[in-house]
């Protein structure tokens, strides 16, 4: 199969992996439990998965013991940067709306693609920035009605929330070995340098998961078992396995095939999986705009795919 049609899927399924992060939230929040319990379980959950699954592959075992240190610093490092992506738009979700949550952190796929210009595998050719522009919009006409207000802090932490991210995913991608004019796994192919994205994932949430881990220690943050409620752990778990481990293994594996870039794009998919779950779990109804958005953010991405050159293989170093 394509490694491109590969890696457009497995963003889609990254994506409907992150779009219900919000949804099982919502349960654990209404059993008492604060954002920060909610994160450490999450990453634990996920980590804990995400090694039981590298480890049980003979290649991705391998691939770990010829990691550098070099490397391994640098994705625990990355898993502590993902750190202030999560906490801040998790800490913000407590007081400004998800709607407008929703639209501010979509800002960050053209924030990608730009610093993919210079640290990556950019969008190649003009159709892909058209495509950027519809899903842009798209996604804001799919919230719809969105409120202004909420709590300055709030507004800050949302706003540092998508440039934090897409900051992350460029330095991730660099790490994993992709360059300017290649993704990582064309480089892979070639013969360069190349670090699986099991790998790299387990490692990364490795760090994410200490992080939150010390935080919730040092600010005596109840989260043993036992201080957890019994009506949480169906949604900590959801997020775990779903939105975490899942969630971020397919989107290293998909950018890897794609490039961070188009990455980005296609993960435009999330706010409009996330409104049409959200309508069928509890009968909301769309309004014609969202429809609208949801079918202009589908046919960008469609459109970003077509176009022409857009597989091209060959790797080139970086200038």
């Amino acid at each position: 199969m394509d490694r491109r049609l590969v890696g457009i899927a497995l963003i889609v399924v990254s994506a409907c992996g992150y779009g219900s992060g919000p949804l099982f939230a919502k349960s654990v929040y209404a059993s008492g439990v604060g954002w920060l319990t909610l994160l450490t379980w999450r990453f634990t959950i996920g980590a804990l998965l995400s090694w039981a699954w590298l480890l049980a592959r003979r290649h991705d075992r391998a691939a770990l013991a010829r990691l550098r240190r070099r490397d391994v610093i640098a994705f625990l490092g990355l898993g502590a940067f993902f750190v202030g992506n999560s906490a801040t738009y998790y800490a913000a979700l407590e007081t400004v709306t998800a709607s407008l949550a929703a639209v501010i952190v979509y800002i960050y796929p053209a924030l990608v693609a730009v610093l993919a210009i210079r640290f990556g595998h950019g969008l190649q050719g003009r159709r892909p920035w058209l495509a950027l522009a519809m899903v842009t919009l798209g996604v804001m006409l799919t919230i719809g009605g969105v409120e202004a207000g909420g709590d300055p802090v709030g507004l800050v932490l949302i706003v540092a929330s998508p440039i934090i991210y897409s900051a992350y995913i460029v330095l991730a991608a660099r790490v994993a070995g992709e360059r300017r004019g290649a993704t990582a796994e064309q480089r892979r192919g070639a013969g360069r340098d190349g670090i699986p994205p099991s790998v790299a994932a387990a490692v990364m949430m490795s760090g994410t998961f200490v992080v939150y881990l010390a935080i919730a220690v040092a600010t005596r943050t109840p989260m043993l078992p036992s201080q957890v409620p019994q009506s949480a752990w169906f949604g900590l778990l959801g997020i775990g396995v779903f939105s975490t481990a899942i969630a971020i293994q397919a989107f290293y594996a998909g950018t890897a095939r794609i490039g961070a870039a188009q990455a980005a794009l296609v993960s435009t998919v999330e706010p409009v999986y996330t409104i049409v779950l959200a309508t069928l779990l509890f009968g909301e109804a769309l309004a014609p705009i969202q429809l609208a958005g949801a079918a202009l953010v589908v046919a960008g991405v469609i459109v970003s795919q077509t176009t022409p050159g857009a597989a091209i293989e060959t790797v080139r170093e970086e200038a």
